[in-house]
């Protein structure tokens, strides 16, 4: 027999959110007080592969754990986690190799019904989604979660190719209040964004409550300037219960919509218990939320999923992944960005608020998303090549299509290897079944798909059936307009790109300034910054390189900064259609430059071009970089990460005036409100005349952070729509 193979690095199987629930649930007070400990030196701890595909793990001297995952590769039963120490199985080294383990996904792999294409062969995907950032929400190891329940509610009978419903665009100008979170209203679906502060309101928005006054709202040139903006109203809504803009995405397609039924009691009680949960999550913060708080969030979404209460479910198991990413001793933590799990965090608590307070809206129930076949052939052209760089060693390559309707698409090839793969994977071949080509070609070339299979995320996975062939491609100009706004692009799959025509003003290190053409005037002084400064990509190099360049005018396309909305990460470049002083790209490009790959010199510049070295940016140039809501959002990322006590500590200090002030200066009254009101909660204790704590007021804060949340998410779209979709 052969000995198992002894691997310090393998990853261990995926397990059952409900397993591991369970197991911490299971274990005394004091044990529950070490698992953070045990879970952190499994980390360095060889796991033993045995040939017939169980996990070994030594946790000591006669503590011997074993995982023998089922068919699926996921553990979905507690009698396949087994300890031999006599406190088995309610002991500390069986519930610290579930924690250990990461967690399976409740997506299944394909959409209901027997397909003869499906090849059940297939391995879990492991890509990486970039429009998530480096950190991804679902963990390399996960397999497919083949323990659903039956009873678990209806499946989604909308196409998810249908896109999203257009009809409904909620008003931005509704702003939360201080002291509540609206429990009515409808969501937007996937794809569309709601407008704040700064934007017109596109249609009506029903409510349970009497309509509520608005400030008035500034441009984005003079928000961005700072300067006094005269408000049109009240700065705070007054009414009983203030509507909180809406800005989540939809989880995927979701069951029709009934008129006038609610949720019923159970989803109620479900939506309650996981509104409880990630409010303790968020008391805490994320570098004190260790496996026990996990745990209760698993188990609350467990009893969600039982419920049918699928986009809450999901919501959850997303915080859960962000917060381990944020928490793993290995080293991920340092690539994950806090902005991303403010985001997760915001939508479970949203939508349990209103789901809690029995809402009406289907939308809010969802459904499980699967994978889509369209009818008939793909026709698909190639936009450009994006590097990925992700948690744990990732690297790999992004190519975006998009077909006649402007859905985006992607295909993907990430994998170990960090950096350097992604370098070596712009060039190396595509995976899919029966196509010869390479990421570089098709980019600039397209592609016809037959039997395609798409993900929800717009991904086009290479299963059994898929045939591809190579066809000519696009000018750039036609593929990708001057202003690509993510509401009128990639409607019901990948997320699309930011476009637009800027002017080159100066360099500033390894970012650029730059002016947004809007016509005949030129608009505000927005930055270009690397999306990756490693350097085996060629990001910083091409930037500094255009930064030199003053007057060159360029057509960008990249991702707008979740944390400075002012700051785009471009991708790729491309000459702007009847400019003088425009790039000279050769013609095997395409009017395209990979700025990850490509790299730029001096024979891609106009002839004769004057490019100086780069002057010195005065304090003019720079000032409208920045936005005041990057106050906002630094309170509200600070109380995700390190918990109330972290976000009290602003509060005291000399400083919140001064921020107040700026937002107000700015034109972002109710922020101001917002930001002071969400300091003033969080540093509040309540207590009686014996110093004990009065009353837990732990719902308030959690429904101030999300007010907040909300509004910040509506304004900084409207901003970003005003500064890059002219």
């Amino acid at each position: 027999m052969t000995p198992p193979r002894r691997d310090a690095g393998a990853p261990l199987p995926p397990v059952a959110p409900e397993v591991l629930a369970a197991a911490v649930e299971s274990l005394t007070t004091r044990l529950r007080g070490r698992l953070d400990q045990a879970v952190e030196s499994l980390a360095t701890t060889p796991v033993d592969l045995a040939e017939d595909g169980t996990y070994g793990i030594r946790c000591g001297e006669d503590a011997w754990v074993t995982l023998a995952p089922g068919p699926s590769g996921t553990i979905t039963s507690p009698d396949q986690a087994r300890c031999t120490c006599l406190l088995s199985p309610r002991c500390l080294h069986r519930t610290a190799a579930l924690a250990a383990s990461p967690l399976a996904a409740a997506i299944p792999s394909r959409e209901p019904g027997p397909s003869p294409d499906r090849d059940p062969s297939a391995g879990p995907n492991t890509d990486v989604d970039p429009s998530a950032g480096s950190a991804p929400d679902r963990d390399p190891s996960v397999g497919p979660d083949t323990d659903r329940d039956p009873s678990a509610g209806p499946g989604p009978d909308r196409d998810p190719s249908a896109g999203p419903d257009t009809d409904r665009d909620p008003s931005p100008e509704r702003a939360p209040s201080a002291a509540a979170v609206p429990s009515a209203g409808p969501v937007p679906p996937a794809g569309r964004v709601p407008s704040a502060e700064g934007a017109s309101p596109a249609g009506p928005v029903s409510s349970a409550g009497p309509g509520l006054p608005t400030e008035g709202a500034p441009s984005a040139p003079t928000a961005l300037a700072g300067g006094p903006v005269p408000s049109g109203g009240p700065a705070v809504p007054t009414g009983p219960a203030a509507r909180a803009v809406r800005a989540v995405s939809s989880a995927g397609p979701v069951s029709p919509a009934v008129p006038g039924r609610r949720p019923s009691a159970a989803q109620v009680r479900a939506a309650g218990g996981l509104w409880a949960a990630a409010s303790a999550v968020l008391a805490v913060g994320a570098v004190a939320a260790g496996a026990v708080p996990q745990a209760e969030l698993l188990r609350a979404a467990h009893t969600a999923r039982l419920a049918g209460l699928h986009r809450a479910e999901g919501a959850a198991l997303a915080v859960v992944r962000h917060l381990r990413a944020t928490r793993d001793p290995q080293g991920a933590h340092r690539t994950h960005r806090a902005d991303e799990l403010v985001t997760a965090l915001r939508e479970l608590l949203l939508v349990t608020h209103r789901l809690k307070a029995a809402d009406p809206d289907p939308e809010l129930i969802g459904g499980v998303p699967h994978n889509h076949r369209p009818d008939g052939a793909l026709r698909l052209y190639g936009v450009c090549r994006e590097p990925v760089v992700g948690p744990g060693g990732a690297g790999g390559v992004v190519t975006h299509l998009v077909d006649d309707t402007g859905r985006w698409y992607t295909l993907r090839d990430v994998g170990p290897g960090g950096p350097a793969r992604a370098r070596r994977a712009g060039t190396a071949h595509v995976t899919v079944r029966s196509f010869l080509s390479d990421h570089e070609r098709l980019s600039r070339g397209g592609l016809v798909v037959t039997g395609a299979v798409v993900a929800p995320d717009g991904r086009l996975l290479a299963e059994r059936g898929v045939r591809a062939t190579f066809a000519a491609g696009r000018p750039w100009a036609d593929a990708v307009p001057a202003t690509a706004a993510s509401d009128r692009l990639g409607s019901g799959h990948a997320p699309p790109l930011t476009g637009c025509d800027v002017r080159i003003v100066a360099a500033d290190g390894d970012e650029v300034l730059v002016h947004v053409l809007t016509g005949d005037a030129l608009g505000p002084t927005v930055r270009l910054a690397p999306a990756y400064r490693h350097p085996a990509l060629a990001h910083s190099a091409n930037l500094r390189r255009l930064g030199a360049c003053s007057g060159l005018e360029v057509r960008v396309l990249g991702r707008v900064d979740p944390g400075r909305v002012t700051t785009l990460r471009p991708v790729a470049v491309g000459p702007v259609p009847g400019a003088a002083t425009t790039l000279r790209l050769p013609q095997e490009w395409r009017d395209r430059a990979d700025l990850g790959y490509d790299l730029l010199a001096d024979a891609h510049f106009p002839a004769g071009a004057h490019c100086p070295p780069p002057p010195r940016v005065t304090a003019a140039d720079t000032r409208p970089v920045d936005s005041p809501l990057r106050r906002i959002r630094d309170l509200v990322e600070l109380a995700v990460t390190g918990g109330r006590r972290a976000a009290a500590e602003p509060a005291g200090d000399g400083d919140r005036a001064g921020h107040v002030a700026a937002l107000r200066r700015g034109g972002f009254a109710t922020g101001a409100d917002l930001f002071a009101a969400l300091g003033a909660v969080a540093a509040r204790r309540p207590r009686d005349a014996f110093g004990r704590p009065a009353r837990d007021d732990q719902d308030q804060y959690a429904a101030q952070w999300l007010a907040t949340a909300v509004y910040l998410t509506g304004t900084e779209a409207a901003l970003a729509r005003g500064l890059w979709h002219r």
